[in-house]
């Protein structure tokens, strides 16, 4: 009986910002839902099966992130660092790796600990300069004093590029969880992270459509065919008018700041897919993993996140948050 008056509480507690944003959310999946079941019983000739497996996996999805930012900073670290682990081992998995680097995918690995542990500890200083200096110095040398030489700068690359990416870049969208509330947030700390999953999110499918619908003039043939200028400007547009509109509700932006996030962070959307295709493409395979069903691994799932992420992070340190 106590657990409805503690739910209400908690919930009274959360900034209303975000509980409407999150209602939202839930909303488009049911109506996603919906538009599933109808074209199944229109055209039950027609196969629907992976737009269906699309949808549960974005219910679950969007149940394990909005729980954590609700929960509040220490869920939500733990949630990107799973998020991270899961992407690097996928990466990993697939570079050509050898087998007597064993010992320097362990210290990646830990690497990935001490990064999530400098976000715990909100040691932004250590965060910001341990992957891109200490661990692009360290890991190499332990490769050296393991004697391994062949392929030695391809391996060093590799291992820097994977961390970069799949942990450094990924971790600042968990390292706006620790902003402050003297910052004046107008949906809490929790309501910078949504709003970055959301216009990623966003813009990855406003992209789709518009490249369905419109799509005539390939933007990157050798690396993503189905890439087009008709979508991605209009991706772009719609992203950057959704950016302009809502930033406000869920940021401290407004004026040029917000105007610099809402031009160029629907492009770093695009290039986070863009780049991550043709290392897929140089690889051999399609997809990273089949870890979500109808999405393929993490690492496609949240490589819009990869780029979108330090950008929209570094934007709101130059012109909103004084603390970073």
């Amino acid at each position: 009986m106590a657990i409805l008056p503690t739910l209400r509480a908690f919930l009274a507690a959360q900034p209303p910002a975000l509980l409407a944003g999150l209602a939202g959310v839930v909303i488009l999946l049911g109506v996603a839902g919906l538009v599933a079941t109808v074209l199944t019983a229109l055209r039950p000739d027609k196969s629907y099966l992976e737009l269906r497996q699309r949808i549960a996996s974005w219910w679950v999805m969007v149940a394990l992130l909005a729980g954590a930012l609700l929960a509040g900073w220490q869920a939500t670290v733990v949630v990107f660092a799973l998020i991270s682990f899961m992407a690097l081992r996928e990466f990993l998995s697939l570079a050509p790796i050898r087998r007597e680097d064993r010992p320097a995918i362990l210290a990646a690995y830990l690497v990935l600990v001490a990064a999530y542990g400098f976000i715990a500890a909100d040691r932004y200083m250590f965060y910001l300069v341990f992957i891109p200096v200490w661990a692009f110095l360290g890991l190499p040398f332990l490769m050296a004093m393991l004697g391994q030489t062949r392929g030695f700068l391809t391996t060093a690359a590799t291992f820097h590029w994977g961390l970069v990416t799949c942990v450094y870049n990924l971790g600042f969208a968990a390292f706006l969880m620790r902003a402050p509330d003297a910052e004046r947030l107008p949906a809490g700390a929790a309501g910078l992270v949504f709003f970055l999953l959301l216009v990623t999110e966003f813009n990855d499918v406003a992209q789709y459509v518009f490249g369905k619908l419109f799509g005539r003039r390939k933007i990157a043939p050798t690396v993503s065919p189905n890439k087009t200028w008709e979508g991605f400007l209009g991706g772009w547009l719609a992203t950057g008018l959704l950016i302009w509109f809502l930033g406000p509700v869920f940021t401290p932006l407004a004026g040029l700041g917000l105007a610099v996030v809402a031009v160029t962070l629907p492009v770093a959307g695009f290039a986070g897919d863009v780049t991550m295709s043709a290392v897929k493409r140089d690889i051999g395979v399609k997809d990273t993993s089949h870890a979500i069903p109808g999405h393929g691994g993490v690492l496609d799932r949240a490589d819009s996140l990869t780029f979108t992420a330090p950008l929209y992070f570094h934007l709101l340190a130059l012109f909103a948050l004084s603390k970073f």
